[in-house]
């Protein structure tokens, strides 16, 4: 068994399994199990096609540690400066978030334990320790991401064993809209539940070794370890609180206090969870801007750790209240760059003389690039319905 390609698996899986994930019951439910089932499914194969575009375009101009190496080879000075744009954007966006969500959490956590501590010192040591870990590289972070995400599996587990047996056949069944505009509308939690790509050039750099197979099994591992998780906490959930309760919610934590209601101690797994998930979630994306800086302004490490943190932090703490708006902002910007930048990639290295030809290809030929076409349209009209 290859550590490194599990590894590399598990930062994928852990990269797309943010906090998110428990919102995921309260944005379906109410459609029915069918209607949700079917949508995520939908949205987890276009996304890991584009993410396999992605691959191919990484492979083809000999392995990038970061988007701007292949932006520069593929898409010229105009297309690399907009796809840089676009991932810083994203990035910023999305470490601010997890900064301003793994801030609260700490809070809670120290305040448990009797150390009350400010947003400011909570967001600033969590940006500083798990900045820390991402700058020692990309083994690092591997090693310590299998450790993480063996405590989410076990947190999950456990939720799954309290939950799976009083499931109610009548909640499973149930459900309150047939509003297929408003369904349309939850494809952007989906899609933004699964960006899981801007790890893929580190990911490429970071397994040189390996083969084309190895690489494409690496990215669909990677993304059927989220894909089963949302399924199976969807399925316990709506099994356990009907679509009626599950729509009223306005937050994540008002669902996990319910479940800690009907269950001893589920609060407290639930809310270890999260905080595992902010954690990995963090870690890759962090990974992905740091190896982007580093290509780019090729500076000592302490310089190149205050140019990848020092934005997000000062958002997280500008504006510490605006998690959910951000990661909506996030969304939009991710389709783009998950979706339509692969794709211009791996049109543009299909012709190119200079491109690996022993390299990954991603199959399907003209038909699945035109579908992915399809599929970015369809986010972004769900994006601005």
């Amino acid at each position: 068994m290859n550590l490194k390609l599990v590894g590399s698996s598990l930062i994928v899986a852990g990269t797309a399994l943010g906090a998110g994930m428990l919102a995921i019951p309260m944005v379906l439910a109410q459609f029915g199990l069918i209607w949700g089932t079917l949508l995520m499914l939908f949205i987890w194969v276009g996304t890991t096609y584009a993410a396999l575009l992605l691959l191919e375009a990484s492979c083809k101009v000999g392995g990038g540690a970061s988007m701007n190496a292949i932006a520069r080879v593929t898409l010229g000075k105009s297309g690399q400066l907009v796809t840089n744009g676009l991932l810083y954007a994203l990035l910023i966006c999305l470490l601010m978030a997890y900064i301003i969500g793994a801030g609260d959490l700490v809070q809670k956590v120290s305040a448990n334990a009797g150390f009350k501590l400010s947003t400011l010192s909570s967001q600033v040591g969590f940006t500083l320790i798990a900045g820390l870990i991402v700058s020692m590289g990309t083994a690092v972070v591997d090693k310590l991401n299998r450790l993480l995400f063996a405590g989410m599996v076990v947190a999950l587990v456990l939720t799954l064993m309290a939950l799976v047996p009083n499931m109610s056949l009548v909640n499973l069944a149930d459900h309150v809209s047939n509003d297929k505009v408003a369904l349309i509308k939850t494809s952007s939690v989906l899609f933004t539940s699964f960006a899981f790509m801007v790890v893929i050039p580190s990911l490429v750099t970071y397994n040189k070794e390996a083969s084309k197979s190895q690489l494409r099994n690496m990215i669909i591992l990677g993304s059927v370890i989220p894909l089963v998780c949302y399924l199976l906490w969807l399925y316990a959930a709506v099994g356990n609180l009907s679509s009626d309760q599950l729509v009223q919610f306005a937050s994540v934590s008002e669902l996990i206090a319910a479940l800690g209601t009907k269950y001893a101690g589920m609060e407290l797994i639930l809310s270890i969870f999260t905080g595992l998930a902010l954690l990995t979630s963090f870690l890759g994306v962090a990974m992905a801007l740091y190896d982007q800086n580093a290509d780019i302004f090729k500076v000592s490490r302490p310089v190149l750790f205050v140019i990848t943190f020092i934005l997000p932090l000062l958002g997280a703490v500008i504006a510490p209240e605006q998690f959910l708006a951000v990661l909506g902002y996030a969304g939009i910007i991710l389709v783009f760059l998950a979706v339509f930048v692969p794709m211009a990639m791996t049109l543009k290295v299909r012709k190119m003389e200079t491109a690996l030809v022993e390299a990954y290809e991603a199959g399907g030929g003209a038909m699945a690039m035109s579908l992915s076409f399809v599929f970015g349209c369809f986010l972004l009209l769900a994006q601005v319905i």
